[in-house]
């Protein structure tokens, strides 16, 4: 009885734990949308206020809506017109007080994360932590920099790097280490395959990854 109901969680649990991620997804972007209706409703004359109500009830606008912003928005500020507007607004952003401190912040982490030319959560290795002989998966977000790296007092030829070292099964925190990179290991696997083996706690292993074939010079009898 006990191997069938282990059988049937196994089968239904990914299902469930997917249903229930997708559910808050939309769920926060519905609340998002209807917020801009709050304050459309706010605005706008009550003459408007009928066709609002009628949007809010029309299950997956709010979605549609938010993606179609997104997408029509990456468009604008692709082009030369909208890098001036964009540069405008991070101006504007950067002036208030209290709001630039937490603009500037996210900013700089967002664009650190989902930069094309960033090399954070690129690279997946291996730590002695937390101690010697322990090891764990970290990621490489980036080199020490600025006063820290000026303070470290390290030789000029060793090679830091900053690394992030995920908590299992929440990934979403974790600490932040600088080593030199001497003492890391890099691994031939993905970030992706790396986060399923952590969010996993080591029960969804990657597949080992074949090691680049060395070439042998043939050596004449």
């Amino acid at each position: 009885m006990k191997k069938y109901i282990v059988a049937g969680l196994l089968v239904w649990l990914p299902l469930a734990i997917t249903i229930w991620v997708l559910t808050w997804v939309l769920g926060l972007l519905n609340s998002v949308f209807q917020t801009l209706l709050d304050a459309a409703t706010a605005v706008l004359p009550a003459s408007a206020h009928a066709l609002l109500e009628r949007l809010s009830s029309i299950p997956g606008l709010g979605v549609l809506t938010l993606l179609t912003m997104m997408l029509l928005t990456g468009m604008f500020v692709a082009n030369f017109v909208g890098q001036w507007w964009l540069r405008q607004w991070h101006r504007v952003m950067s002036n208030i007080p209290i709001v630039k401190s937490i603009y500037t912040s996210v900013k700089q982490v967002s664009d650190t994360l989902f930069s094309s030319s960033g090399q954070a959560f690129r690279e997946a290795v291996l730590v002695e932590y937390p101690r010697r002989d322990c090891w764990t998966i970290a990621f490489v977000t980036g080199k020490p920099a600025g006063e820290v790296a000026a303070r470290m007092g390290t030789p000029a030829d060793t090679e830091f790097v900053s690394l992030y070292v995920p908590t299992t099964p929440n990934p979403t925190s974790g600490f932040f280490l600088m080593a030199p990179r001497a003492d890391v290991r890099a691994l031939e696997m993905s970030v992706d395959e790396a986060l399923k083996y952590i969010i996993s706690m080591g029960v969804v292993a990657p597949p080992v990854h074949a090691a680049p074939a060395v070439a042998v010079a043939a050596v004449p009898h």
